[in-house]
């Protein structure tokens, strides 16, 4: 046989699903010129002027109390151990149960004068920062459905998470990590769907650091380098892939979901000269370690967290989620349960406001505070609180939102919105919208129809915005 009628028996996708080369091997790409790979997944660009560039995400797993936390509702007080008919919240349902008054005190903080509960002593010094949406709403009384309702806008499996159409609608800032990143998130409840590119290209999917059961000082990104083969094989390796790559390109039309993955190698290749100086720590000053509590319980581990966020935030990723961990389900001692998990929170919560606007990064970063439902105005357990989706508090701040502002309001028990109505679909819409999407414009075409995050839904609450 002459050696130009040879033909390769195999293939560049099985080349790419059976070669040891791991992620980073494949990922040298990018010092060959840092070419992007075509139809990797192009990004659609702003639609208006924006007003943040970035969104940090605090996932609150599990669902905290608002009526104990940031919607006080002295009725609750007046009611306590009383039963609730339904008919008073504009429920279906003849009772619901005993009322359970809240066990902590409310006070009113900064010139707005938004209230906070005692929980947070240090975030209540950043009141004026604050804007309190009191009226969210969703479906889903059950942690899975409304884990995917708040990170991807559906209840089903097959959606992208809003990281993701974040990514896909900018990009990433730095060339040398993710648009997306999540840190310490759920396996549970969804998992990897919660930060999932599902049909989008998968370079958009979230870039994960280890998982909200591991402690963020031992987390890492699995798989990012490559510990058994030398650099110079690697390369040997990967100038092979490309070869078989070009001829892919040339003889076939384009495989986006190869592409894709093809991206994320050479983008994992650059994070390893990115990644470690971002995960250390120890090049921060010890006044900024005390400002988030680090090396000091309970705050060390969502201390490590948020400045981790923060270092990403200036480092150009465009959507950051933290994530506790499955801790505020509290079915039962509502009030034990509260105390232990707001001090874990509390301090590094206040220290990464703090920090980012001494840094000048506040005005420009959406921070956004808040879980997949509230908890019920009445007891479970004897003093526990039930999932409650038909009403509950998230908070944001930076990112051009009125400070020291409340936006919507329940009614006298927190059970149901009664002013400015705000869905979670509302909320996805809103969050685009101070990045300079329009929710309806950002739209991918899968499967014969365009999809976007907000579906057919969704309506933008200007009025949180100064």
């Amino acid at each position: 046989m002459r050696c130009n009628q040879f033909q390769p028996t195999l293939s560049r996708r099985d080349m790419l699903r059976t070669s040891g080369c791991g992620i980073a091997s494949v990922a040298l790409a990018a010092i060959a010129g840092q070419q992007s790979l075509a139809a990797a997944g192009n990004v659609q660009g702003i639609h208006h002027a924006p007003r943040a560039k970035r969104i940090i995400f605090l996932f609150m797993w599990g669902g905290p109390s608002h009526v104990d936390t940031f919607d006080p509702k002295p009725r609750l007080a007046q009611e306590d151990g009383k039963p609730l008919a339904g008919k008073s919240v504009g429920s279906d349902r003849q009772q619901l149960g005993q009322v359970l008054a809240s066990p902590f005190r409310f006070a009113q903080h900064g010139e707005g004068g938004v209230w906070l509960s005692e929980l947070f002593p240090h975030l209540a010094k950043q009141a004026d920062r604050l804007c309190i949406v009191r009226s969210m709403h969703t479906e889903g009384q059950a942690h899975g459905e409304a884990l995917l309702r708040l990170h991807t806008g559906q209840a089903n499996l097959v959606r992208p998470s809003v990281g993701a159409w974040v990514s896909y609608g900018l990009g990433s800032d730095n060339e040398n990590l993710p648009a997306f990143v999540t840190v310490s998130p759920p396996r549970g409840h969804g998992g990897v769907q919660n930060y999932g590119s599902s049909f989008l290209p998968a370079r958009h999917q979230g870039t994960a650091i280890g998982s909200a059961e591991t402690p963020i000082a031992q987390a890492s990104i699995p798989n990012l380098v490559n510990q058994q083969v030398p650099p110079a094989t690697q390369l040997k390796q990967l100038q092979l892939i490309q070869a078989l790559n070009r001829r892919h390109l040339h003889d076939n039309q384009v495989d986006k979901r190869i592409e894709g993955l093809i991206a994320n190698y050479e983008l994992a290749f650059r994070m390893q000269s990115t990644i470690p100086d971002i995960m250390d720590l120890g090049t921060e000053t010890q006044d900024t370690l005390d400002l988030y509590g680090v090396d000091q319980k309970p705050t060390d581990n969502f201390a490590r967290q948020c400045l981790l966020a923060r270092k990403l935030a200036e480092r150009g990723v465009r959507y950051i989620q933290v994530s506790t961990n499955y801790t505020w389900d509290h079915h039962q001692k509502v009030q034990e349960g509260s105390i232990t998990e707001s001090a874990k929170v509390d301090r590094p919560i206040a220290g990464l406001l703090a920090d980012l606007a001494r840094r000048g990064l506040l005005e420009d970063t959406l921070v956004v505070w808040g879980a997949e439902f509230g908890r019920t105005p009445t007891a479970e357990n004897g003093h526990g609180r039930n999932h409650h989706p038909q009403g509950f508090t998230m908070w944001m701040a930076g990112g051009g939102v009125r400070g020291g502002f409340t936006y919507g309001a329940t009614d006298d028990f927190g059970y149901a919105p009664v002013e400015n109505h705000v869905h979670m679909h509302d909320l996805h819409a809103t969050l685009l919208h101070a990045l300079g999407l329009d929710h309806q414009r950002l739209t991918y075409r899968h499967a014969g129809r365009d999809f976007r995050l907000t579906d057919v839904f969704g309506n933008v609450a200007h009025g949180i915005f100064g």
